[in-house]
């Protein structure tokens, strides 16, 4: 069969290409959509060749492909030897069977594979397993390699990143790419992390060596974009989505986040305005137990479940006084206490900006324990990230608790990160509030 150019080295031969060749081809088959449906169409053409070398080869490429559920299979069924545990190995770890994958990279290294690179592995196998102190105890005993192996400093790094010990991962970020200052995954995590302490002009300068780069580093390029979105330079990060889109036209995260740039081009974000915004919403967040209201006011309202003066301006004074107990004179104390703000009740209910909250459903433990989840812990871009930190949102359930125009208020804030939350959501088979 034909070779395609582009991908320069051919998968399909009679010995399979080795473990640095295979590394280069992913990185070519991944630097263009071009590239992908070229290199598809060179595995769809071998999927038939039974013969263990032939299957070995195809179980590497549907890897490469990310059909990891298919690789299994003709990894199986591929020729034994060092390649086939290494890369049936990365098979079961994307599909979270991570006690096979360790198995497999033992038999990998019984196979003839570096001791050193199936160590590696293991430590990222059991991060992903987030079983930490294996992974802590499997680089400590390949501690000999310090200051010689530039991934044994890059995969101490992800793991002392994974154990909070952020300045550590830094600096070993940095040995690694001493070591090897090409060194791809280093340069974009050493970024990442300078972008998630807050540390832009350092993230910006590391994104920026990657992005400079080959083949292009679709996810550095992105969230090169983002900061220069932040920072208002527009053309710049228009530059960077073009990059990407010049070689993924159909990437849907880089098309979506293409028009929110667009669109920021000419918006004009009113500081004075927002700032009144947030005054009127602290004004609303007011408990009403920080005013003096008889004993009687006090139980009744308590009993409606309305504690605040924002939960006040969702209740008409008719509904007030039909309730037991609640007579003209608490009604008195009650207006007396909103006019001091300029508010009345219910102002929400003529105001269409201002909505009642929803009734929280019924929740079982489990569902409690999915809300109290930690945003932090989602794998979120650095933007959604932000944003959901001004807002001070800290978990799920608080999240569950927005709707689309509060997040999308948030300054910088647009439709690709929207759409990224909802998705994020939607796994978890929970959705943001609505305003219907």
């Amino acid at each position: 069969m034909e070779q395609t150019a582009e991908l320069q080295v051919n998968l399909f031969r009679e010995q399979a290409p080795s473990m640095d060749e295979i590394r280069t081809l992913s990185h070519l088959v991944h630097s263009s959509e071009a590239n992908q449906h070229q290199f598809a169409e060179q595995v769809g053409q071998n999927l038939g060749n039974t013969a263990p070398v032939g299957a070995l080869e195809a179980g590497i490429g549907l890897f490469i492909l990310g059909r990891y559920k298919d690789a299994l299979q003709k990894l199986q069924k591929g020729q034994d030897g060092r390649q086939k545990f290494m890369y049936l190995a990365f098979t079961l770890r994307q599909l979270r069977r991570f006690d096979e994958a360790i198995q497999s990279l033992q038999r990998a290294k019984d196979a003839g594979a570096e001791a050193l690179n199936v160590s590696l592995e293991k430590v990222a196998t059991y991060r992903h397993a987030g079983n930490l102190e294996a992974a802590a105890k499997e680089i400590h005993a390949g501690a000999n390699f310090e200051n010689v192996s530039a991934e044994y400093h890059y995969q101490l790094a992800r793991l002392q990143e994974a154990q909070g010990e952020y300045d550590r991962a830094i600096g070993n970020y940095k040995k690694a790419l001493e070591l090897a200052p090409v060194h791809q995954r280093a340069l974009f995590h050493l970024a990442y992390r300078y972008d998630l302490s807050g540390q832009e002009d350092e993230a910006i300068e590391q994104y920026k060596r990657v992005a400079a780069s080959s083949p292009v580093y679709v996810s550095a390029l992105l969230n090169l974009a983002v900061l220069y979105e932040d920072h208002g330079e527009f053309e710049k990060a228009s530059a960077c989505v073009d990059k990407v889109l010049e070689s993924h036209p159909n990437h849907p995260r880089a098309n979506l986040f293409h028009k929110d740039v667009e669109s920021s081009k000419t918006m004009f974000y009113d500081e004075e305005r927002e700032k009144k915004k947030s005054r009127k919403n602290q004004i609303l967040e007011t408990p009403i137990s920080d005013f003096e209201l008889s004993v009687r006011s006090r139980n009744c309202l308590r009993k409606m479940n309305l504690r605040t003066l924002g939960d006040l301006l969702n209740i008409t004074e008719t509904e007030l006084l039909s309730y037991k107990n609640f007579g003209e004179t608490s009604l008195r104390e009650i207006k007396a206490v909103l006019d001091q703000k300029g508010l009345h009740l219910g102002q929400a209910l003529e105001d269409k900006q201002l909505q009642p909250d929803e009734p929280e459903p019924q929740t079982t433990p489990e569902d409690r324990g999915m809300l109290n989840k930690a945003v932090d812990d989602l794998q979120l871009s650095v933007r959604a990230r932000k944003c959901l930190q001004k807002l001070n949102i800290r978990t799920l359930g608080e999240l569950t608790r927005t709707t689309d125009a509060e997040l999308l208020g948030c300054k910088n804030f647009g439709v690709t990160s929207l759409n990224e939350i909802k998705r994020m959501l939607s796994g978890y088979g929970l959705s943001l509030r609505s305003l219907d």
